[in-house]
């Protein structure tokens, strides 16, 4: 093995271990006691113990929260890829009045900090009685996910030669049609992209779940943060929630790089 294939391989093991030891830490401790949690130095080998998951799922209706954040995700990651790719489409193919201008006021709102937004957020929603329902966190994921969709996919779309559509629509195929059957199975990649990053903002969001839902419309991370008490942290539970946080997600990660990897090979052009 050459040297530099060495230097390579050392490189990535140590970005490797910067970035997955926090995680196996969480996992570890979620099997620690609380003494072997807080023994310094830390515990390496020990009895594993399921006692912090029983924490979990006697002190909290799991299931029930982890549907809400399931519904939740799913129906934000839908509406926002639907609406960002017709837009980022839009963006990419027609040119209008004040193209640039809309452009710009899409991506400006992305520049805005998640805690500007949350007490406006509440006053609208409360003003209409819309507090504490899945509707409202699904609406307020969709509008902080769409601009990144919309950015995303005009990207893209753009890159993506017009000669096909125009070939499609000598076939006599529809401009919806042709986005449909050609461009989307190229824009493939971009799709799979914002379907993970849309996944995983909502999935994790915390700051706007935690003030505008009450008991009903509650998610797994607000779940997680009832274990932060006032007179200590347990960290058994925390990190047991944390790590069934962390699971549908890695789940759902390994499903679809199938497609980043599969879209990158369907964009030649016969």
């Amino acid at each position: 093995m050459q040297r530099k294939n060495v230097l390579a391989y050392g490189y990535v093991g140590i970005a490797l271990v910067v970035f997955l030891f926090p995680i196996f830490w969480v996992m570890f401790t979620s099997i620690k006691t609380p003494v072997q949690a807080f023994q310094i130095p830390p515990v390496w080998i020990f009895k594993p113990t399921l006692e912090n998951y029983a924490i979990v799922f006697s002190r909290q209706p799991f299931v029930y929260y982890f549907f809400n954040s399931f519904i939740v995700t799913a129906l934000s990651t839908a509406l926002s890829i639907v609406s960002g790719t017709l837009a980022g489409y839009s963006l990419a193919r027609f040119r209008i009045k004040g193209q640039k201008w809309v452009t710009f006021t899409v991506f400006f709102t992305k520049m805005f900090p998640p805690i500007v937004l949350v007490v406006p957020f509440f006053i609208m929603f409360r003003q209409v009685g819309g507090t504490d329902n899945l509707w409202t966190l699904t609406l307020a994921y969709t509008s902080f996910n769409l601009p990144f969709v919309i950015w995303l996919m005009w990207g893209f779309l753009k890159e993506l030669p017009e000669s096909l559509e125009e070939a499609a629509s000598i076939d006599g195929t529809s401009r919806f049609g042709a986005m449909w059957r050609i461009m989307l199975p190229l824009a493939k990649p971009g799709v799979a992209v914002a379907a993970i990053f849309c996944c995983m903002n909502s999935w994790n969001e915390f700051l706007f779940a935690l003030n505008l839902t009450g008991t009903h419309a509650k998610t797994l991370p607000v779940m997680a943060a009832n274990f932060v008490t006032q007179e200590a942290i347990l960290w058994g539970p925390v990190t047991a929630a944390g790590t069934m946080l962390m699971i549908p997600m890695f789940i759902f990660t390994l499903l679809i790089q199938k497609h980043l990897v599969q879209g990158l090979t369907m964009g030649a052009v016969k």
